[in-house]
């Protein structure tokens, strides 16, 4: 997979997550979105899907995001400052049955309004348990960032866990699921934090994202 980036590339990405990652805030309504400070990257997935050790090991920083013990409990969206003009946003677990309909809705309206308004949100990169493929909560979160006019790169985490066959044609399948999607970038990264494969690739694709929008 790092045939796709340079040494030089590889390079920045190492660069830019320098383990100084720190959390600066979580927000629950709109009207506690702080004040963009760059650019933003957001990540987002179904409730234990790894996303918090894949921020963890992206940073750098251990416990940096740390996952709720009771899966789709939370409820915010955290920020965490990585340099002064670049900010992860981490995004809740979605797809737990157990939330009450009525928190969905709320969260949901917070998310859309996150999502359709935020300047300076240059990607989001939506996260797919290698064990279990896309699926329908996955798919509503597709269309809400397409309907949003986000551009989001998928994500399968936990590639350690399937074999080399199987990953191959889960990669294939996920690949045509995409493939005419109006916000999906088509390229998908194959990562598993645990060890630490892809995740250069992966910090490096973000650190062309931030120099391309300074340039």
């Amino acid at each position: 997979m790092s045939e796709r980036f340079t040494p030089d590339q590889l390079l920045a990405g190492r660069r830019l997550f320098n383990g100084t990652a720190r959390f600066r805030l979580g927000v629950a309504q709109l009207e506690q979105l702080p004040e963009v400070r760059g650019v933003e990257i957001a990540f987002a997935g179904r409730s234990n899907v790894g996303k918090s050790s894949l921020i963890n090991g992206l940073t750098g920083v251990n416990g940096l995001a740390r996952a709720s013990n009771t899966p789709g409990r939370t409820r915010e969206l955290n920020f965490f400052d990585s340099g002064d003009n670049f900010t992860l946003v981490d995004m809740p677990g979605y797809g737990y049955a157990k939330a009450a309909k009525k928190d969905v809705r709320q969260w949901q309206n917070v998310l859309k309004g996150y999502l359709r308004g935020r300047v300076g949100l240059l990607r989001a990169f939506v996260l797919i348990d290698s064990r279990h493929g896309v699926m329908t909560p996955d798919i509503e979160m597709f269309e809400m960032l397409d309907d949003a006019a986000v551009p989001y790169q998928l994500v399968i985490t936990k590639c350690d866990k399937i074999n080399r066959h199987e990953l191959a044609e889960l990669e294939a399948e996920t690949q045509t699921r995409i493939a005419k999607r109006a916000a999906a970038i088509q390229s998908i990264h194959l990562t598993s934090a645990e060890r630490g494969f892809g995740m250069d690739e992966l910090r490096a694709e973000v650190a062309g994202l931030v120099q391309s929008s300074a340039n």
